[in-house]
């Protein structure tokens, strides 16, 4: 499981600015409910250019609500132009660090920021989000062009670096293949090696990581809006839950174990997962 600094644990289990801001005149919006993790943020910027308030509603893990946190009090009181200057590096360093599997939610933030600041000042979408790249990530909607802007923005050097920053390749890996090769040829280098598959998961293995993400990352979350759910069985990379209390009465419970329960044992415990409800 992923380590968390002290600030992580603070900004996700007691965020600052959460919420829609009614009065605001800048929203930013990026990532989808479908890819997994999605970000608005909100900033009302007065006519002098500085930020006078901020909010925020986020979609995702731990990581993703604790970067929109501290992001939203980092830019609180800045002039517009220099928030501009926020890279996803000054994020996770505001945060004491960020596990590099998590480094996506840094970015997120920083691609919101630059995108509500940009709808201010009355200009385009980022320029990135209008690049012509080819879709290469099916799965997050990751694009070459981004995966291109990010290794220069960043300093990656390896694929698995790139799925850190982008989750591209990090569900179906089909293409892996193709960013292997992006990387190869933005290092000037020749391609990387074919990337070996990682030994075969056994089912107790399995079994042990699903009941502790099912612990520690799932269940606090239901049961914060009087929810549960039970574990009924695992069969291969096949896991059939149970959702328990209000959940079980919940008319919008497939997307419960779709964009939450599903996401997240992808996240924790292997990325072709599939959660049916029992």
């Amino acid at each position: 499981m992923w380590q968390y600094t002290e600030a992580v644990h603070d900004h996700f289990l007691h965020p600052h600015n959460a919420g829609p801001l009614d009065d605001a005149n800048a929203i930013g919006e990026v990532g989808s409910l479908a890819c997994g993790d999605a970000l608005k943020l909100y900033l009302k910027i007065n006519k002098a250019g500085v930020i006078e308030n901020t909010g925020f509603e986020t979609f995702g893990c731990a990581s993703a609500i604790a970067s929109s946190s501290v992001l939203t009090d980092m830019v609180k009181g800045m002039r517009a132009d220099d928030a501009l200057k926020i890279t996803n590096k000054d994020i996770a360093t505001a945060l004491g660090g960020l596990p590099k599997q998590k480094m996506h939610c840094s970015v997120m933030g920083q691609e919101a920021l630059e995108a509500a600041i940009r709808q201010w000042k009355g200009e385009p979408p980022v320029p990135h989000a209008l690049e012509h790249g080819e879709m290469v990530c099916k799965c997050f909607g990751v694009t070459d062009a981004q995966i291109i802007r990010t290794m220069r923005e960043n300093g990656l050097k390896t694929v698995e670096e790139v799925t850190n920053y982008t989750k591209a390749g990090g569900a179906c890996g089909e293409c892996l293949d193709k960013i292997t090769e992006i990387v190869g040829k933005e290092l000037s280098l020749k391609p990387l090696t074919e990337i070996r598959p990682k030994p075969r998961m056994t089912n107790v293995r399995r079994m042990q990581l699903v009941l502790k993400t099912l612990d520690e990352e799932i269940r606090p979350r239901l049961e914060s809006d009087g929810g549960d759910i039970e574990l009924v069985d695992v069969d291969g990379r096949r896991v059939v839950v149970s959702l328990r209390g209000r959940c079980s009465q919940c008319r919008s419970s497939d997307v419960t174990i779709h964009n939450l329960v599903e996401r997240l044992l992808r996240e924790h415990v292997e990325p072709d997962i599939i959660v049916e409800e029992a």
